[in-house]
């Protein structure tokens, strides 16, 4: 199979639905500042927005054609995530891509995210493990023809929905924008992936959903830890590809 394209996102509507992982009203999914926001976010995260590159908010406005303001919004919520990097009068640039600061997400998620996994166990609603299965309906699709953004909005939607579905805000506004940094390097492991392992990381996600829905949460938290290339009682280094 060819390596997927990195094709650009304009003109798709990609639904993230991770940017009210705050709890607040102010970034509701309907607002225009926050899909200005996962629009950018996507394109970040695809590499369609370059490591190093000075974002130009007319430039912006005019690419997601919207309005100066929401871009603004959408660029200063990016720079609280460290994503991009606004300075006075160099402008906003994008991130640089940091293996030290991979290795130390890795590492806070493993601590938090499998936590989330039992959590959500206890406190997910019947909805919201339905809602944490349905995000791959269109899996089989994407991995078939390596549709890589619908991948990556895919599984950033289905982490946020287990961050969310813990109960535990305080742990989802910390849990989310670390995987949106890690999803940055998890691009670049597509490069030569068959449709067979595509699909494995999705079912593998499915099987979270699955043992969430169930109630088991020591299950949920072994089944998020898989995701994360953790074997059980040993901590490996972290592995570039983890979703």
């Amino acid at each position: 199979m060819a390596s997927p394209s990195l094709k650009s996102t304009a003109g798709r509507m990609l639904v993230l639905d991770v940017a009210n992982s705050s709890g607040l009203e102010d970034w509701a999914p309907d607002l225009q500042k926050t899909k200005v926001y996962e629009r950018i976010l996507l394109d970040l995260i695809l590499g369609e927005l370059p490591a190093g590159a000075r974002l130009d908010e007319q430039s912006l406005a005019a690419r997601y054609e919207t309005g100066l303001a929401g871009v603004r919004d959408a660029l200063g919520r990016l720079a609280l995530e460290g994503l991009v990097v606004r300075r006075a009068r160099s402008g906003t640039l994008v991130s640089p891509l940091d293996l030290v600061e991979l290795r130390q997400g890795y590492e806070a998620r493993v601590l938090i995210e499998p936590h989330c996994a039992a959590l959500a166990a206890r406190n997910a609603s019947k909805a919201e493990a339905q809602a944490m299965y349905e995000v791959f309906a269109d899996g089989e699709e994407a991995a078939r023809t390596c549709d890589l953004p619908a991948l990556v909005a895919m599984d950033l939607r289905f982490h946020a929905h287990v961050a969310r579905a813990s109960g535990n805000l305080a742990l989802a506004r910390i849990l989310i924008p670390l995987q949106h940094k890690a999803a940055r390097f998890w691009v670049f492991s597509f490069n030569g992936a068959t449709e067979q392992e595509l699909m494995d990381e999705i079912e593998e996600h499915r099987q979270v959903a699955r043992v969430i829905a169930g109630g088991d949460a020591e299950a949920s938290r072994q089944a998020m830890l898989r995701i994360l290339n953790v074997q059980p009682e040993a901590q490996t280094r972290p592995h570039v590809g983890a979703a």
